[in-house]
């Protein structure tokens, strides 16, 4: 079958319903939680503003506009090399600079929801991966992997979906171990419900923050609060999560969509 048939076919399955359009974003206000991180370490990112600029009204009389205010890494969001120091030096590691031909890719969906369910501290080691692809089928080159955790269904509270307390964060991650082996895949990058593509304890490890340091050491992407994974198969589904053209951006809220075949 030629590339064109292909997009024909997709084209109309779309049409059709028989490749539906799950959307894993999840909502951006003013009480979307944003990642709170020690004062002595980072400059807090502030909460989303949305203002109204007018609304069929004196200041506008035939349309409505908002403005914003947010941060780059607010809300289901995109991290890009150039967030952490390990890919600074990537001339095509910026938003506005990055192959958007390796945005739009295959998606492994990892269930790991019933041991989020039950450890807010679960982690995804190496080996549970080849344990998922022995079921599921290999990791291949060039795709996203995601943790499923359900953890989006805590948006609805800041405290539950930070889920901090005396002894720090806590929320389900990758170990670095896990970020090796995926890295050794050749995958574009990993995906996580939570508020960072990292474990709420990362900090811990070493190298600390993994899914960060060597992420973006390779030029690889992150993804972070996404949303209806539970949606999703673990395999099949073509994930589409690109990034605002931001001028030298360090990441961008984004729209996250997976088409996604109907079973």
């Amino acid at each position: 079958m030629s590339a064109n048939e292909t997009m024909q076919n997709l084209g109309a399955a779309l049409l059709s319903g028989d490749v539906e359009v799950v959307d894993c974003t999840g909502v951006l206000g003013p009480d979307t939680p944003i990642i709170q991180l020690p004062p002595d370490f980072a400059k807090p990112t502030p909460d989303v503003e949305i203002h109204k600029i007018s609304e069929y009204d004196e200041d506008g009389p035939f349309f409505a506009w908002n403005w914003l205010k947010l941060g780059e890494h607010s809300g289901t969001h995109f991290d890009a090399p150039h967030h952490w120091i390990t890919g600074k030096d990537y001339s095509d590691g910026y938003t506005d600079t990055l192959p958007l031909q390796k945005v739009v890719a295959p998606v492994n969906v990892i269930d790991c929801s019933a041991e989020s369910e039950a450890d807010a501290d679960f982690l995804l080691t190496a080996d549970l991966v080849k344990a998922w692809e022995a079921e599921h089928g290999e990791i291949n080159e060039g795709e996203w992997v995601v943790l499923r955790s359900d953890w989006y269904k805590r948006a609805g509270s800041k405290d539950d979906f930070l889920n901090v307390n005396e002894t720090g964060p806590h929320s389900p991650g990758p170990t670095v171990d896990c970020i090796e082996y995926l890295l050794s895949k050749g995958i574009t990058g990993w995906g996580s419900e939570c508020i960072g593509t990292d474990a709420g304890k990362a900090g811990e490890f070493d190298p600390p923050y993994p899914a960060h340091n060597m992420l973006h050491r390779d030029n690889k992407y992150g993804l972070a609060s996404l949303a209806n994974l539970d949606q999703l198969p673990p395999k099949g589904a073509v994930l589409i999560a690109a990034p605002l053209k931001i001028e030298h951006g360090t990441g961008s809220p984004i729209r996250a969509l997976a088409l996604v075949p109907k079973s």
